[in-house]
């Protein structure tokens, strides 16, 4: 509105809006109201997501579903991962493996109250039984020069066109009458990048430009469709992915980290690559628990490593289990899905009964948490504030608070310091000056405006309440007290 000012603080101009009285919050508020907020996510889907690569038939999806509720625990949802399908692009599952799918969509949903979320990918095989109508109808990306071919994994593959508007209807309509109309509600939308085999971007050519000018608009193309096709239904659209741009959110996106390696290394990135999404626009964050590549179950480091990344998870946006596990299985056939692997167990028991027991606690944790986290996502729906902060986010007026990561607040009230080292049994934990905390486990209180050394058994992490907002997390602080004891 002002040049002068403009012209005097340039790309600074961020940090004269925030001297000039806007805070981050104020911020984020104005910035989300131009590229949208993300829709109510629904209280249901706040528990535990159960995945692996890949359960491959509906008697080991039922057999850990069942598993769970053995143990008592209410899982919200449980993935069926790629290749339940015949060929990529059919939108359909493989009758030879999975010949009753709606028989068990009903299952999971009225027995057992567990959401299935379904991953599909935006790869067309060049043997799929409808190739040519995505070739005559012009709903796959164009090349400038040699063959278009995009990807190669179980044949060749091309990408649709998600920046095409008929080819998003083309490929809703299977969805919908493959998956939607048996029950379906939830979907993973996976290599949404789009995972070309070769960056060659000044190649390739969309419905809305050259992937050079438009390439960012694939993955929101690819949510925009699934929100399309569900936003008049009862459901809120919560869609997970890897790839997201500016205005995701507002498609629901879920975005998650991506396939990253199973170590302590990985893990250092996680908490502030989460910060960062929220702080572009996107507050709906998740990992996969361990990270996806490898990670031997009989292995004490990565048995820690688990433990470690589900106490973060709990106190994330979204909890969820998934990986690639060590060893593989062998394959079912060698045809369709049945021809891929499957990873090793990867459920809450499948890491011994030391860390059995904890990530069972931090689930009783995350089940108490719920009111406070739908709380934090209706503000997230309606200001655009993040679900994980910074702390300087909360506590703009501290500048100590502006210099520390790796800690977040989690919401307004609760502040994490996540565990990231092996074997790591204390860690230096700054909280903000201006309030004072009460440490979860141990219900110790410290004054605000220091550092700590925090001692970190294997079942704790740092988490600490304001002691202004402490009386309401009082039934959380007993049970947490005494699974601490």
């Amino acid at each position: 509105k002002n040049m002068t000012e403009w012209e005097m603080y340039g790309t600074d101009y961020i940090d004269y809006w925030i001297t000039a009285g806007n805070s981050p919050k104020d911020i984020m508020e104005q910035y989300t109201s131009v590229t949208g907020r993300v829709p109510k996510m629904p209280k249901n889907l706040l528990g535990l997501w159960q995945s692996k690569l890949r359960y491959r038939t509906p008697e080991e999806v039922l057999e850990v579903v069942e598993g769970y509720k053995q143990r008592g625990i209410q899982l919200s949802s449980i993935a069926i991962d790629y290749f339940h399908w015949p060929k990529q692009g059919e939108y359909r599952f493989d009758p030879d493996f999975w010949p009753e799918p709606e028989k068990l969509v009903k299952t999971l949903k009225e027995d057992y109250h567990v959401e299935p979320l379904i991953s599909i990918w935006p790869t067309v095989q060049s043997d799929a039984y409808n190739y040519e109508q995505y070739l005559q109808g012009g709903y796959l990306i164009k090349v400038n020069r040699g063959v278009r071919m995009t990807m190669q994994i179980q044949g060749n593959t091309v990408f649709m066109d998600t920046t095409n508007p008929d080819a998003r209807d083309y490929v809703w309509n299977l969805i919908k009458k493959n998956y939607k109309d048996i029950g379906i509600d939830y979907y993973w939308v996976d290599v949404a990048e789009p995972g070309y085999a070769v960056y060659d971007f000044e190649n390739y050519r969309y419905h809305a430009g050259t992937a050079v000018e438009s390439g960012n608009l694939y993955p929101n193309g690819y949510l925009k469709m699934v929100y399309d096709g569900n936003k008049d239904s009862n459901e809120a659209v919560v869609t997970l992915v890897r790839g997201a741009w500016a205005g995701a959110q507002k498609y629901g996106a879920l975005a998650w980290s991506g396939d990253i390696d199973s170590s302590f290394e990985a893990f250092h990135n996680q908490v502030n690559s989460g910060l960062n999404m929220g702080m572009a626009g996107i507050p709906w964050w998740t990992t996969d628990i361990g990270g996806f590549h490898g990670g031997n179950p009989e292995d004490p480091e990565f048995r820690e490593l688990m433990v470690r990344w589900f106490q973060y998870s709990t106190f994330s946006p979204i909890l969820r289990m998934h990986g690639d596990r060590l060893p593989h299985s062998k394959p079912l056939s060698n045809s369709g899905g049945g021809s891929m692997p499957t990873g090793a167990p990867n459920e809450i028991w499948s890491y011994g009964s030391e860390a059995e027991f904890i990530m069972t606690n931090y689930v009783e944790i995350r089940e108490r948490l719920k009111d406070y986290l739908t709380e934090t996502m209706t503000e997230a729906h309606e200001y655009g504030y993040p679900i994980m902060r910074t702390l300087f986010y909360e506590f703009p007026e501290d500048e100590k608070a502006w210099e520390v990561d790796n800690t977040y607040m989690l919401g307004s009230d609760i502040l994490v310091a996540p565990i990231m080292n092996y074997k790591e049994r204390d860690r230096d934990v700054y909280l903000p000056s201006g309030e004072n905390w009460r440490h979860l486990f141990t219900g110790e209180e410290y004054a605000g405006g220091a550092t700590y050394s925090v001692a970190v058994p294997l079942e704790q992490i740092p988490v600490f309440i304001k002691t202004s907002a402490s009386k309401r997390f009082e039934a959380l602080g007993e049970y947490a007290k005494k699974d601490g004891e």
